[in-house]
């Protein structure tokens, strides 16, 4: 791995076992050492010696047939990250409910040290597979609804300055990969109410998203449901009644004191005076 001068450099022997511990959690107690190796890229002695590393400390346990899950320091762990960036009762309770009357996965992400990361996701009845997306997920905000749900609302300085000089990876033939795509997205978002992902982050898979709101008018995060694509023109109006209505619920508990969300490093804070800071309702000048 590489990294700035300025941050020094790497231990190769921390990432991969970071990388291993990764493997185990998401393996769901069916992991072998070889899938791991495998999965990862190791040799499957150096996978064998992190494991045991890891299992001295608590990390990972074995199980039976020889694979491995979480151990009880990896759970602890995942106690605190959740604590830390996962969404309050009320945020569970209304994604809760958005997933029951569409019986879509759906999702909710927040603000955590100045990036939107996905806090949860429930699984729908008719799931549609999205490589990489997980809790904790904070990568190609351009190509995710969710993400640009929230981006709408930020001031267009802040805007800019997050993309300015960062790829945009094209990871569908889909994907807009320029600021002043991004921009017209955003414009179109502000009009419709709700952002939409139309296979830009997984082929055969589109998203409905909606942002809620603090007192301030600030976006504090975003509701999300995914469908296959094949079926996007049939429920694409019923969704996004259904995303900006339990949006809207949020900001209401927000606005009225009923729920308090600890920031956690969104990247503004609104000013007194609204005419001091040019908006992204503004529209792009780039």
């Amino acid at each position: 791995m590489g990294a700035s001068p300025s941050e020094g450099t790497t231990l190769q022997t921390l990432s991969r076992g970071l990388e291993v511990l990764d493997f185990v959690a998401t393996g769901q107690g069916r992991a072998t050492a070889k899938s791991i190796a495998s999965g990862v890229g190791l040799r499957t002695s150096t996978c064998y010696h992190i494991l045991r590393t890891l299992r001295a400390e608590g990390y990972v346990v074995r199980v039976g047939s020889g694979t491995y899950d979480v151990g009880p320091r990896g759970g602890n762990l995942g106690h605190h990250l959740d604590f830390r960036f996962g969404p309050s009762p009320e945020i569970s309770a209304l994604l809760s409910r958005l997933n029951l009357r569409t019986q879509e996965t759906a999702y909710v992400c927040g603000w955590y040290h100045g990036t939107i990361v996905m806090q949860q996701f429930i699984s729908g009845t008719r799931p549609v597979a999205v490589g990489r997306l997980d809790v904790g997920y904070s990568a190609n905000l351009h190509a995710r609804a969710s993400c640009k749900a929230v981006l709408a609302h930020l001031p267009h300085d802040i805007v800019e300055t997050m993309f300015s000089d960062v790829p945009m990876a094209a990871l569908t033939p889909h994907t807009i990969t320029s600021y002043d795509e991004l921009a017209k997205q955003l414009a179109q978002v502000r009009k419709l109410g709700y952002s939409l992902d139309l296979e830009e982050f997984s082929e055969g898979v589109c998203c409905i998203s909606a942002a809620y709101f603090n007192a301030d008018g600030r976006p504090m995060g975003s509701f999300t449901v995914s469908v296959p694509a094949s079926r996007l023109s049939v429920v694409r109006g019923t969704l996004a009644t259904e995303v900006m209505e339990t949006a809207s619920l949020a900001t209401n508990l927000l606005r009225t004191g009923r729920l308090a969300i600890r920031e956690q490093g969104s990247p503004i804070t609104v000013e007194r005076n609204p005419r001091s800071r040019r908006t992204a309702s503004e529209g792009s000048t780039k």
